[in-house]
């Protein structure tokens, strides 16, 4: 059994349960909740899932999703740090960049168990980007410091993280 595999299938079906809940809402289509094309879209639901699930995401009615620059910023930081030629990998930035747009926690806003499956995603997916999280900073928070860092600025005025008073928000639990 690949558990890895299995793994992604899991992350897969929780963003795809959370696009479905977003367009039963009418908050978003299927390619606005997910950040991926139609075809990319149809492409994973028909390799890993029911063809009757394929109905619910009303992909005869969507257009492909038109990032943002903010969004462009987040994917290809993640693109970056991404396992080589996985195209898994590049699906999963595209995802990501998409959902780190929305206001929640990260792993909530991909409709994650907990923080430690997004933290298990990224390693797997984002070697190098996870790997360079040592002190534990909050995911989202974490992507956005490596864009200012890239840019050759800083998101806070504190001269160090333990010195700074806003330092839960960054550090702090992650509760549902």
């Amino acid at each position: 059994m690949d558990l890895e595999m299995d793994f992604d299938e899991h992350v897969l079906a929780c963003v795809l349960s959370r696009a479905l809940e977003e367009i039963e809402d009418g908050e978003a289509t299927a390619t606005e909740a997910t950040g991926l094309s139609r075809a990319e879209l149809l492409d994973i639901l028909t390799r890993n899932f029911p063809t009757s699930l394929i109905h619910g995401f009303s992909l005869e009615e969507v257009s492909d999703p038109e990032p943002g620059v903010e969004e462009e910023l987040l994917l290809r930081l993640l693109l970056t740090h991404a396992r080589p030629g996985d195209p898994t990998s590049a699906c999963f930035a595209k995802i990501i960049a998409r959902r780190a747009l929305r206001d929640g926690h990260l792993w909530q806003e991909l409709n994650l168990s907990d923080r430690s499956e997004l933290s298990r995603l990224l390693a797997t997916h984002f070697p190098t980007l996870a790997a360079g999280n040592t002190n534990n900073m909050k995911w989202k928070k974490y992507l956005y410091h490596k864009l200012c860092e890239a840019e050759g600025f800083s998101l806070c005025t504190a001269s160090s993280c333990r010195e700074c008073d806003d330092f839960n928000s960054c550090f702090g639990p992650e509760d549902g």
